[in-house]
């Protein structure tokens, strides 16, 4: 039995396919004790220090700044911004703390009925008691984790990209906020609330300090994926493919556009975007994008095969490195590895394997092609030694 068909404690004992069926992207859900006994892999002083460090996105809301309401200040900060923040009604929101604390990545591996490039970063706030971001929507899915204290969250069901939000802030804040009935919960730690896109919710911090963690999914707009799309074929496209009109009937009305122009130019359009392997080739680079621009660092040294083999068959484990994307992609023109935003040809066994998440060995370079491969990933920045002089000190 496929382990996607058990009830799931962290699904409310719903199985995968019951959950995907009747609640991903249509309905929010409640899970009492989804990871029950849970202790949070992130101490608040822990989220603070990250939040001061170069490079973490972080956001601190004062729903009363000292310039305004809902002032909304962005990292790094310094220890002096923490010691003057009031006793409460504040908030810290640090995302993709993933990238940095490995018991955090860990957290994803919970949702691997999920593909794991639809995965985006795990979002983690910290709140005193009253901290919270204001009543808004999200447009993408999101599981939000108590990890600590209790945060009491209200909903108020799906709203358009219309609604009436306050002007003149920097969050996304609902004018008008209805908490719809029973959708109104304290969480406890270890409780979790799915939320599709486009519902409205608010969270607000209870009695003691609370910690939350978002793990939040990608999902690129139309608008994204057009453009994005177009200047992906436009790289691969030659110059000589152009609008042409042989055979064509004369003009009846030299100025006019007529329907038979525009058909041409529609067929020449579909033509080229309707080529599943070129969107297939598109996809994976696009969703396998670093978060962030400077998120995978290429070596500075790069290594040769034989140092690469040697060092694995000195037994040192390669690790996937803390916010590198991988998938990967079978059709008719062959097996397509996605990292990072680029694609490696290999073979499907190679493309698996990699894409899986579990450190690699000397035993991995069995597989054809591996050598070379893994080799190149090493020097992108993809894939690391934990051990390396100059590395962070991150190591799993």
């Amino acid at each position: 039995m496929n382990h996607h068909d058990k009830p799931l404690t962290l699904l409310g004992d719903l199985t995968a396919a019951d959950f995907l069926a009747n609640y991903w992207q249509q309905k929010p859900l409640l899970i009492r004790g989804a990871m029950p006994d849970f202790i949070s892999p992130i101490e608040a002083d822990e989220l603070a220090g990250l939040a001061c460090e170069p490079g973490v996105e972080a956001r601190l809301v004062e729903e009363e700044g000292p310039d305004g309401p809902w002032q909304v200040s962005h990292g790094p900060f310094d220890e002096a911004t923490f010691e003057r923040l009031p006793e409460n009604n504040w908030s810290l929101l640090v995302q993709a703390v993933d990238h940095y604390v490995p018991s955090v990545a860990a957290l994803m591996d919970e949702f691997d009925f999920l593909p794991r490039w639809r995965l985006d970063d795990v979002m983690i706030s910290y709140a005193p008691p009253g901290g919270n971001v204001g009543a808004h929507i999200d447009q993408y899915d999101v599981f939000l984790l108590q990890a600590s204290g209790h945060r009491r969250w209200q909903l108020g069901g799906k709203l358009t990209d219309e609604a009436p939000i306050i002007q003149g802030i920097d969050l996304r804040i609902l004018k008008e906020f209805t908490v719809e009935p029973d959708s109104d919960w304290v969480l406890d730690p270890g409780d979790m609330l799915y939320l599709p896109p486009g519902w409205a919710h608010h969270g607000v911090s209870q009695s003691d300090d609370c910690m939350t963690i978002s793990i939040g999914f990608r999902a690129p707009s139309a608008d994204e994926a057009i453009t994005s799309y177009a200047d992906y074929l436009g790289e691969q496209l030659p110059a000589s493919q152009r609008y042409s009109d042989a055979g064509m009937a004369p003009a009846q009305q030299a100025g006019e556009l007529d329907d038979a122009a525009v058909e041409r130019m529609r067929q020449l359009i579909i033509s080229t975007l309707d080529n599943p392997t070129q969107v297939a080739q598109w996809f994976g680079r696009v969703m396998t994008q670093p978060k962030y621009v400077d998120q995978v660092v290429p070596l500075e040294t790069p290594m040769t095969e034989a140092e690469l083999v040697a060092q694995l068959q000195d037994g040192e484990p390669l690790y996937h490195m803390p916010g590198a994307r991988f998938a990967w992609r079978s059709d008719a023109s062959g097996t397509t590895l996605f990292v990072d935003g680029d694609g490696h040809a290999c073979s499907v066994e190679l493309a698996k394997r990699l894409a899986d998440t579990t450190p690699l060995y000397a035993e991995d370079l069995e597989l054809d092609g591996a050598a070379t491969l893994i080799t190149q990933l090493v020097n992108t920045g993809s894939l690391g030694f934990m051990s390396d002089e100059g590395d962070d000190d991150e190591g799993y």
